[in-house]
This record gives structure tokens, C-alpha cells and sequence, in this order.
């Protein structure tokens, strides 16, 4: 079975070395289906491994020693557990539709190759970090993840937008990272050791140490190690206030950005927690500080997106919302409710994703919603799975998402954890925000008047409207039915072709279905040892106790308060784009101070740009001019050149040729001589 744990990484790492190196070789098609076979074999033996731990085989051993220092040993290792598995196959499966559906996606696009070596790729490294045992193999693939999204975010590196889009992500991932490393090095110096089990195994032990982060203000270790792990998913998993980079993650092109916001390198975060579980557990202060970060994402993001008209943000923004509330779920020690929700999450955003991808296509690479509307009998395949995705992202039942979201806020309601009132408030008026945004998309793009023409294609038409990802810098289109040039056609939509709404049926069917095995997967013991929990955060077992099936929890959640205030948020959307499609802007008129906050994105970009950015500029200007300028170009290099000049001027005064004046010299150093040794006498 060691051979087959090794398979679910190694294949798609093959086929990401093949088409990377022998892209030419092979070609484009040769470059899709050595990728798509190697993502294949790793979900087949996925579900292979998930079979046979359910019967009980898990394993926890080294694969590789990499590095011995002193008793220190660092190792590639494998964690096969419950948790792995229910990660493994929800990765290899998301990924494998993505790379089906960038056949048709990415068409013409002459970086075809490459990108279906880096999306390989980012699957490797995201395996890897969630079948790792320990902290060395968890912070390789947390890295790895966060290089490869840095490729594959400005896949079109000719575009400055994706080029800033990258180099975003790239830092803002730097600070959370730094936090990560900090939390995995006092793990070391504290444990001395970087394996799972020990790790856990002590921690109960050094539960009541402390540590002086400040001299004479004590912290408990365990606290400090588990807030500064959390900044790490911070980073990772888009939460406030690290959460800027992930809308504009939309540069890249659609396919990784279903990829990115599914099932990949956001949900690292939340998985790295859930994890973490056995410290976690041993620190209230952490999990209220999850807490409250979690609810003010959940909230605050889903404003947001009722604002965007591009049809990715929209979707984008959903996702950091969707993070939040995961995040809510950790704080409140419902860690199996986290990781349920990252499952149902992982299928209905991949629909909305590639959904709003086949959009574009058939817009010929318009974003923006107010160019479209109408497209449901255009698009009947694209509409019906955006419209389940919408159902399960608002928490609607029977799909998914309400068995999962439904669960998360009644973990929270009841959390004795400090901060779970605030974010049970946070989490509940954001059921309302979901409805509300996850139907202005679908009535704003598929329902009402036709908002295309011939001429709207391509052009800005006054309102500043996203192109879509290749629509740029010469970069390739998709190509209709017909053969034509999908960016320069000027006919009415059609839908997508078999290659991009087979992916979308697909997904659509367990968006769905996936909440259906609620009573397994969170009241059934699935989890069991992969996650722990202490006794006094017992919530989840009150939770169990409550619940009486699939069918009665969907006909209880028609009485409860999340599903009116979803529901509530859907038909005001009915009415503002159906009913009344004037009032949104009357209403934007008159909130005119609240939409322009919310368009600013609460000035996160603008004050990250004006104290960040420019004050690292304003730092090495300064130090250029002092230390550069002044100091090294004017004191040490031009400085010693003037006083060398100096001296060089003076003693050219002796240097005359004439006889007396060296006489002259010669007695006056006789004279400084003498008085220096009657001096010393």
C-alpha cells in the first residue's frame, strides 16, 4: 500500500515534468493527457487509500530521511488517516475536472503546455502538504502551493495587472508566512522535534508553559505557537486583514483561479488547522482569536461582492466569505464541520468558477455582468449547474451547502469559546449578504433583457469593464463550435462546448449531493482519532444528539432562521434584478457613501499601497540618499578621493625641485623630532 500512498503525488508530478520538459516534444494534446492521466491515477488511488483506511489501515511512518542533525532528524513522511484521505480525493478529483475542462478553456493559448505543467504541479504540492506527518513536509508544500499560484497568477506575464496581481499574492503570503515559520520553529526549539504524534503527544504537558514574548508580560507557550500557526492560514486561506491578495488572484486565468479557490491552496489554511487540532484545543485564547478573524471575514467580505459587477470578483469574494466561515467553525472546535464545509465548498465554488468561465466564452471574454443578462436560453448546461452552485453557496436546501453552513452556525451558536456571540452575529447576517449576492449573479447575467450587442464586445462602453483572462496581450481564445475565433465573433452566446460543461455536470452532482452524507461524515465518528476534541467544547456532540437524518434536518432547516434569512437575501435579489432592475441604482445613488466604501474594499489596497508599498519606497529612498549617496558615494568613495586630493595637494607644496626648500623641510622634521623625544624624556 506504500507504493500506492508514493503514486497519489508522484503521478502528477510526472506528468508536470513531462509536459514542462518535453512540451515541445510531446505537443499540446500529448501536454493535456500526460497531465490529465497522471491527476487520473492519483484520484483513482486516492479512492483506492480511502477504502482501505475506512477498514481501519491507517498509517503514520518516513518515506525519506532528508536531514540528520544531532537527534534531530528531518523526513519525508505520510500521515495516512481519515482526515488525509477526505482531503486526497476532494484535491485529486476538483483537480482532474479543472484539467479536463482547460482542453477547451485554453484552446489557442500558446502557453498551453506550460500551464498544464504548472496545474500538475500545483496538485503535487498540495498532496503533499496534506499527506504529510510532519512540519518540514507541511511547510514544503505550503510553500510549494504558494510558488506555483505565483506562476500560474500571472501566467500572462505581459500583463502589468497580472504581473501586480502575482507579486501581491506573493507577499502577502510572505507575512503570514513568516508567522508560520515562527510558530514551526518554537514548535522545534520547545518539542525538538518536528513529528506529528510527538509533537501532539507533549503538548498536553507544556500546556501551562509560558514564554516572554515581552519582558514581565507572560504568554502561554502553546498560545503563542497556535496564533502564530494561524497567521500562516491567514495568509494562506485569504483572512482579514491578509485576505487582499485573492480577488485579484482573478488575473490568472479562470481554470486556476477554480483551482486556487476550490479545493487547493485556500483551503491549505483551514486544513493545517484542523490538523492542528490536539494544540489547538489546549488554547482558548487561539481559538478566540480564530474566532473573530473568521467572523469578521465571513461578514465583511460578502459585502463586497454585492458591488462587483465582474462575474469573478463576484464569485471571488463569495469565496473569501465561504473561508470565514470555515474559519468560524475552527474557532468554535468544530473542526469536522470545517472540513465538511471545505468539501461541499470545494465542489459548488468549482461550478460557479468554471461556470462563470463558460460565461466568458460565450461573451467572447466579457466579465462584467451589466453586458450581459438573458443567457439562460443561450446557456441552458452553464445556467442549470450555476444555478445549483448558487443554491448550495446561499445554504438553500437539500444542495450542500446548507447541511454544511447550517452545521457551522449552530457549532457556533453553541461555542462557550470567548468571541462566539460576535461571530455567531458575523456568520448569520452573512447568510442573508450570501443569498443576496449568489442570486444578483445568476438574475443579473441569465434573467431579464438582453444586455449584449454586436458592438459591446470587447469595449469598455463607460463603465470599467474586466476583460477576461486571454482577451490580453495577443494571448490565444477559445474557439467556437464552428472553428471561429471565439474574441473576434460578434453572434449571440452559445453554449460551451462538451469539454467545458461535461466538468461542470460533474461538479454540479455532488454540490448537491456531498452535504447528503452529513450523518457519516460529522455525527457518524468519521473522523475519529484524526481530530480531537477536547471534552469541555462539546457542542458538536450536542449537535449529534439533535440530529435525526438527512430528510429531517432539510425539513427542519425550512423553519429555521438561516434558510429565511437566505431566503430573504434570494428574493431581494428577485426584486432588485427582476422586479425592479432601476432600483439597484437609485439605491446606489442614495448609499452613496456605503458603496463607495464597499467598492473600496474598505481601503485595504489604498492604505496597503500608501503605508506598505510606499512606505518601502519612502525607506529605500531615504536609504539610498543617506546610505548610497551621502554615506558610501560621497564620504567613502568620493570623500576619500577628496581627502587623498587633499593631501596629495599639500605635500605637492615640498615637492618644488628646489635644494633649499628640501634643506628646509629636512630641519623643520628635525625639529618636530627632537621636540617629541625631549617631550617623551
Amino acid at each position: 500500500m506504500q507504493q500506492l500512498y508514493l503514486l497519489v503525488p508522484l503521478a502528477p508530478l510526472a506528468g508536470a515534468l513531462i509536459a514542462g520538459l518535453a512540451g515541445r516534444a510531446i505537443g499540446r494534446a500529448g501536454a493535456h493527457w500526460v497531465t490529465i492521466i497522471g491527476v487520473a491515477i492519483s484520484f483513482f488511488a486516492s479512492l483506492a487509500i480511502m477504502l482501505d483506511v475506512m477498514n481501519g489501515n491507517v498509517f503514520n511512518g518516513s518515506v525519506y530521511t532528508w536531514l540528520t542533525s544531532g537527534a534531530t532528524r528531518f523526513e519525508v513522511g505520510f500521515l495516512i488517516d481519515r482526515l488525509t484521505v477526505l482531503m486526497m480525493v476532494v484535491v485529486s478529483f476538483v483537480s482532474l475536472m479543472v484539467h479536463i475542462y482547460t482542453i477547451g478553456y485554453m484552446a489557442d493559448d500558446p502557453g498551453y503546455q506550460r500551464f498544464f505543467a504548472y496545474i500538475a504541479l500545483f496538485t503535487f504540492s498540495m498532496l503533499m502538504l496534506v499527506m504529510s506527518n510532519n512540519f518540514l513536509q507541511l511547510f514544503f508544500g505550503w510553500e510549494a502551493v504558494g510558488l506555483v499560484s505565483y506562476l500560474l497568477i500571472g501566467f500572462w506575464h505581459t500583463r502589468p495587472t497580472a504581473i501586480y496581481a502575482n507579486l501581491k499574492a506573493f507577499l502577502v503570503n510572505r507575512v503570514g508566512d513568516f508567522g508560520f515559520l515562527l510558530g514551526i520553529g518554537l514548535i522545534l526549539a520547545t518539542f525538538g522535534t518536528l513529528d506529528y504524534a510527538t509533537v501532539f503527544s507533549q503538548a498536553p504537558g507544556m500546556a501551562r508553559s509560558a514564554i516572554e514574548i515581552i519582558p514581565g508580560s507572560p504568554w502561554l507557550l502553546i498560545s503563542v505557537i497556535c496564533i502564530c500557526l494561524f497567521i500562516g492560514a491567514m495568509g494562506k486561506s485569504a483572512q482579514f486583514p491578509l485576505h487582499v491578495w485573492l480577488p485579484d488572484s482573478m488575473e490568472g486565468p479562470t481554470p486556476i483561479s477554480a483551482l486556487i479557490h476550490a479545493a487547493t491552496m485556500v483551503t491549505a489554511g483551514i486544513f493545517m488547522v484542523a490538523r492542528m487540532s490536539p494544540l489547538f484545543e489546549l488554547s482558548q485564547a487561539a481559538l478566540s482569536f480564530v474566532l473573530v478573524i473568521g467572523g469578521i471575514t465571513a461578514f465583511f467580505m460578502s459585502l463586497i461582492a454585492v458591488v462587483q459587477y465582474d462575474i469573478k470578483r463576484v464569485v471571488a469574494y463569495s469565496t473569501l466569505s465561504q473561508l470565514g466561515y470555515m474559519t468560524v467553525a475552527l474557532g468554535a472546535s468544530a473542526y469536522s464541520v470545517a472540513i465538511f464545509h471545505l468539501m461541499t465548498h470545494a465542489f459548488f465554488k468549482a461550478v460557479l468558477f468554471l461556470g462563470a468561465g463558460s460565461v466568458i466564452i460565450a461573451m467572447h471574454h466579457e466579465q462584467d455582468m451589466r453586458k450581459m443578462g438573458g443567457l439562460r436560453k443561450y446557456m441552458p448546461i452553464t445556467y442549470l449547474t450555476m444555478l445549483i452552485g448558487a443554491l448550495a453557496n446561499a445554504g438553500l436546501p437539500p444542495f450542500a451547502g446548507f447541511f454544511s453552513k447550517d452545521s457551522i452556525i449552530e457549532a457556533v451558536h453553541l461555542s462557550h469559546t470567548p468571541g462566539a456571540g460576535f461571530a455567531y452575529l458575523m456568520v448569520l447576517a452573512g447568510v442573508f449578504v450570501g443569498g443576496l449576492y449568489s442570486f444578483r449573479l445568476i438574475f443579473y447575467a441569465f434573467h431579464g433583457k438582453e444586455r449584449f450587442g454586436a458592438h459591446d464586445h470587447g469595449h469598455d462602453a463607460g463603465h470599467a469593464a474586466a476583460k477576461d483572462d486571454h482577451a490580453h496581450a495577443g494571448h490565444g481564445a477559445v474557439k467556437d463550435d464552428h472553428g471561429h475565433d471565439a474574441g473576434h465573433g460578434h453572434g449571440a452566446p452559445h453554449e460551451s462546448p462538451a469539454v467545458v460543461t461535461l466538468p461542470l455536470i460533474l461538479l454540479a452532482i455532488p454540490s448537491v449531493a456531498a452535504g447528503w452524507l452529513i450523518g457519516t461524515v460529522l455525527y457518524g465518528g468519521y473522523f475519529g482519532s484524526s481530530i480531537f476534541i477536547a471534552p469541555e467544547h462539546a457542542g458538536l456532540a450536542e449537535m449529534a444528539r439533535d440530529y435525526h437524518g438527512v430528510v429531517t434536518m432539510a425539513l427542519h432547516g425550512l423553519t429555521s432562521l438561516p434558510f429565511w434569512f437566505a431566503l430573504a437575501g434570494a428574493v431581494t435579489a428577485w426584486y432588485l434584478y427582476i422586479v425592479n432592475p432601476e432600483l439597484p441604482a437609485v439605491l446606489r445613488k442614495k448609499a452613496g457613501f456605503l458603496v463607495t466604501i464597499l467598492e473600496e474594499k474598505y481601503g485595504f489596497d489604498r492604505f496597503n499601497d500608501w503605508f506598505f508599498a510606499g512606505g518601502a519606497r519612502a525607506v529605500g529612498g531615504g536609504l539610498w540618499k543617506l546610505g548610497d549617496v551621502t554615506i558610501i558615494d560621497g564620504l567613502m568613495v568620493n570623500g576619500t578621493a577628496r581627502l587623498v586630493g587633499w593631501i596629495s595637494g599639500l605635500v605637492r607644496l615640498f615637492q618644488t625641485g628646489y635644494i633649499y626648500h628640501y634643506a628646509f623641510t629636512m630641519i623643520i622634521g628635525v625639529f618636530v623630532l627632537l621636540t617629541l623625544w625631549f617631550r617623551q624624556a
